[in-house]
């Protein structure tokens, strides 16, 4: 009998034993699962998996590690057994990646019928709206299929080359192929060599070797993406956190990476300084600069980001200041990976992303920035850019037509290669324009409430139209990624347009004033009135044109240009204070000066009359020796255009 009690706790202990050992196994996978080591991760959890000591949260790690080391043969085994094992637990953001995993492997009727249950889990969640817009794009990744021709490039080797940008007549990029490190040295994230940046003229004959930047950019950890300034003077690139050749790791003994600036000075690259807002606790990677080189956009992991890398960015002050960087929000970043930005200088940012549908892994996506603004559609650049492995470092020449990106496919020479790419046929993106302004009479400027403005295509068909509120302003968008004709129509009036040739999408103000149509009025009318003028009205005691009178005389004759056959009689009154005789005189005067006036500006004196009525005709009770204010009487000292033809 205590034979058999020693034996089982023997076999307790064993066991208690054998379940702590797999615990610290676990937590030390964890650890390095956090800190983007996945090659030692996947070594460790799948050998406690063998061992029997399963669950959702330990297959789902494994996966990811797979998947993030573009194992997606090994990602897609470990989703189907954590999908079929623990199905009541999976996550939409699981069910996701699952069938990013299969169209990569080219399972395409698989994928689809696991993207049905993202979405029928996510449909209702936070991010139903998100969810709904990602499968109804799937579709519209074939619409960009073979937008552009792509080649290899000729200085790929063995080893990783990627991270393509424009330097001067050539290129820079970042391969592993020379560093020299000994295995401690490599880089944990794909047990590969650190990578440095290297220079080629790729267009150029006469420079047929790749040439290694100096020691003051390339240290003996990682150097990788760049962007350089036109002039050449300087770059922002991607490095290691190290401090007096010393790596520094955070709180989980992750290597951060961080963005360093430096200047070409003399033939050398000098006064490289990192970045202020790179930090020791999260990433900051991967410059790309705007056309105006005003703007840094990155990516990073830094607090606030939507998933597992965001892109962001920042302003570039006069006096080499940064702004705060602002994350370009929900309609470009997802709960997954957004990386390696690009602006082209017609204002396009592409981006590589595996939070957006795509063909597999990372997929190269465009989208207009239109007004400094990023709310138009992602567009999936499609084959043969994207495959169904990782497509990323895209950039592009907007003037000659063509550009680089980089992709691990297996056609490929090493692990990553550079392509060159030639377009054949611009991508359609959306770019939204604001259009603002008012609508006027051209005679009167009264604005005319309820006018129709209607947004007319090229080939004479309407695309959208709206009614000028009743502040007086219309407000109306447009694709701007095309020529567009904006109308204002009125009835009794003559339609007017302005033709807005494609741009930027800088918000623009367009005013109308429209002529009528016909003037409908008669002998004896008042054409101040039909024209809904300002009185014309004269100072105390005199007869001069006022500044504010001369505006609305102007609007007469306006009109009288424009109705050759009118013809006007100006009725000039004064106020009662006076006496009668004098008040008869002053008016005939007031009469007389704004015939002059008229005449003197190019109306023919044959189509003028002028009589002065003196008081006899005021407007208020403001007769002989009743009291008045002095706007009362003013009402009274007034010049009218009755039409007589």
């Amino acid at each position: 009998m205590i034979k058999k009690i020693t034996i089982l706790i023997a076999i307790l202990l064993f066991t208690i034993g054998n379940v702590n050992a797999q615990e610290k196994l676990v937590v030390k996978a964890n650890e390095k699962y956090k800190s983007y080591s996945f090659s030692p991760a996947i070594d460790i959890y799948t050998k406690v998996i063998e061992k029997g000591f399963v669950s959702a949260d330990l297959l789902d790690k494994l996966a990811n590690s797979y998947y993030y080391n573009a194992d997606y043969k090994q990602a897609a085994e470990i989703y189907q057994r954590l999908v079929s094992e623990y199905e009541s637990d999976v996550t939409a953001e699981q069910y996701f990646r699952y069938a990013q995993t299969l169209r990569t492997l080219g399972d395409y009727e698989l994928s689809n019928s696991i993207l049905k249950k993202f979405y029928d889990i996510s449909s209702t969640g936070e991010n139903a709206s998100l969810s709904k817009d990602k499968v109804a794009s799937f579709e519209d990744i074939k619409e960009n299929t073979d937008k552009f021709k792509i080649s290899k490039f000729q200085y790929n080797t063995i080893h990783n080359e990627f991270a393509p940008s424009f330097y001067n007549e050539g290129l820079l990029f970042s391969s592993d192929r020379d560093t020299g490190n000994l295995a401690k040295n490599r880089h944990t994230w794909n047990s590969r060599d650190f990578l440095d940046l290297y220079k080629v003229n790729a267009d150029s004959t006469s420079l047929n070797k790749v040439v290694k930047l100096d020691k003051n950019i390339n240290t003996r950890y990682h150097e990788s993406t760049s962007a350089v300034t036109r002039d050449g003077s300087t770059m922002y690139f991607t490095r290691n956190n190290y401090k007096e050749g010393k790596k520094v790791e955070d709180s989980e003994g992750v290597v951060r990476l961080k963005i360093f600036r430096a200047d070409f000075i003399d033939g050398m690259w000098t006064n490289i300084t990192e970045l202020p807002f790179n930090s020791d606790n999260y990433s900051v990677a991967h410059p790309a600069l705007s056309r105006d080189e005003k703007t840094l956009y990155f990516a990073s992991d830094m607090p606030g980001t939507y998933g597992l890398s965001d892109i962001y960015r920042t302003t570039i002050n006069d006096d080499d200041t940064f702004s705060t960087p602002e994350n370009l929000g929900g309609n470009i970043n997802t709960d997954s990976r957004e990386t390696f930005p690009y602006v082209s200088d017609e204002g396009v940012l592409y981006f590589s992303s595996d939070g957006h549908l795509g063909l597999g892994g990372l997929d190269v996506f465009a989208t207009k920035i239109a007004n400094n603004t990023l709310t138009g559609s992602i567009v999936n650049v499609g084959a043969p850019v994207n495959s169904n492995m990782d497509d990323f470092t895209f950039i592009f020449d907007s003037e000659n037509r063509n550009g680089y990106f980089a992709s691990n496919r297996k056609e490929g020479v090493g692990e990553d290669d550079i392509y060159a790419v030639v377009e054949n046929e611009p991508l359609v993106l959306d770019c939204i324009q604001e259009i603002t302004g008012t609508v006027r009479d051209k005679i009167s400027n009264e604005i005319l409430v309820g006018a129709s403005i209607k947004v007319i295509d090229e080939n004479n068909e309407e695309i959208s139209s709206t009614i000028m509120s009743s502040n007086g302003v219309y407000n109306i968008t447009l694709d701007c990624n095309k020529g567009n004709f904006v109308r204002a129509v009125v009835e009794g009036y003559v339609p007017s347009e302005k033709y807005l040739a494609k741009s930027n999408g800088e918000p623009q103000v367009v005013d109308f004033y429209l002529e009528r149509d016909k003037v409908t009025a008669g002998m004896g009318d008042d054409l101040a009135k039909l024209l809904q003028l300002s009185t014309i009205y004269f100072d105390l005691n005199k007869f001069d044109i006022r500044p504010d009178a001369e505006i609305e005389i102007q609007k007469v004759i306006v009109a009288m240009e424009k109705f050759s056959s009118l013809k006007i009689k100006v009725n000039s009154h004064t106020d009662s204070r006076g006496k009668d005789a004098y008040n008869l005189w002053l008016s005939q005067k007031r009469a007389e000066a704004t015939v002059n006036y008229m005449v003197s500006k190019g109306i023919d004196a044959t189509r003028l009359q002028g009589e002065g009525f003196g008081e006899t005709r005021l407007v208020n009770k403001c007769e002989n020796g009743v009291p008045c204010t002095i706007k009362e009487h003013q009402l009274n000292r007034r010049s009218e255009f009755i039409i007589i033809e």
